[in-house]
């Protein structure tokens, strides 16, 4: 097969990114006659269709389903690659992709993020965040602060300490219902807790106790719904000690044994020769092990 250009292989991977042609186009800036023929294009070099028209609209088929994590590869790289050109090695200007639980991109990386601009105004800030360990060795960033130690080879890790979490509930839940004392009292209470059974199970393993789904009358794998719920007094829940110091919340089941989650400042080993990621790195490692030292005085 002759070489596609790569233009068509980015509008594929927009598509089904996007999930339509005409979202795709205006993620790509194009319009929708153009992604249309970029998209016929490939088929013909590729020999079969790509997607399928249904009742919910574009469906991918098992040759673009194939294509899928290739054209992730491909896109990681080509968009590592603007970030690398933004700006020389020992500069401080350009891009830097940084990933992140949603939990410490929302309530702990922003100061950290707006100190190190302010110091550098030559910087553009990219946050992603996902709960899931994105693999740094395909650069779909360039910084990662981890829960988990990390596995992957060609990378420089930092472990920066272990953040505290204890249970949290809201002064008008507890005003309201009382205070538990013993997990055996979370029986009477409102629990908030993970959709995903799997999930549930595997982040809660302090409990001592069967865990499900049912454990929880506040269902949801997002950390910023389960802390918003927390927050509005809906029930008991896990917080991190100096995110709930920070809203007020009062700790209850002192006596219960706390959780902790070891954190991980990690970057690909090739980036160590640029300067802007360096700087990024060592001072994601400081501010994440003065605020990890902060935890352990909150209540």
């Amino acid at each position: 097969m002759p070489s596609a250009d790569w233009d068509l292989f980015q509008s594929l991977h927009a598509v089904m990114e996007a999930g339509s042609l005409s979202a795709a186009a205006k993620l790509r800036g194009l319009t929708q006659p153009t992604i249309g023929r970029h998209i016929e294009a490939l088929e013909r070099r590729l020999g079969g269709p790509l997607f399928v028209r249904s009742p919910r609209g574009l469906q991918a088929t098992e040759l673009a389903l194939e294509l899928k994590p290739h054209l992730a590869e491909m896109s990681a790289a080509a968009d590592a690659a603007l970030r690398d050109a933004t700006g020389a090695a020992n500069s401080v200007t350009g891009s830097i992709r940084i990933t992140a639980s949603e939990m410490v991109g929302v309530e702990v990386l922003p100061p950290l993020l707006t100190e190190f601009r302010e110091t550098h105004p030559g910087v553009i800030i990219e946050l992603m965040l996902s709960n899931a360990t994105e693999d740094l060795s395909r650069r779909v960033a360039d910084i990662a602060v981890r829960m988990t130690p990390p596995t992957q080879g060609a990378l420089v890790a930092k472990k920066v300490g272990d953040i505290q979490l204890g249970f949290y509930a809201a002064p008008d839940y507890l005003a309201r219902h009382g205070a538990p004392e013993t997990f055996e009292d979370l029986d009477h209470h409102a629990v908030i807790g993970f959709d995903s059974p799997a999930r549930g199970i595997s982040e809660l393993p302090g409990l001592k106790r069967p865990v499900s789904r049912e454990t929880f009358t506040f269902r949801s794998d997002s950390d910023l719904a389960q802390l918003a719920a927390l927050k509005s007094g809906f029930g008991i829940g896990v917080a991190q000690t100096e995110i709930a110091r920070r809203h007020g919340l009062v700790r209850v089941m002192r006596n219960a044994n706390v959780f902790t989650l070891t954190t991980w400042v990690v970057m690909h080993e090739n980036l160590k020769g640029s300067r802007r990621i360096r700087l990024m790195f060592d001072h994601l490692v400081a501010g994440l092990s003065e605020y990890i030292a902060g935890s352990r005085s909150a209540p």
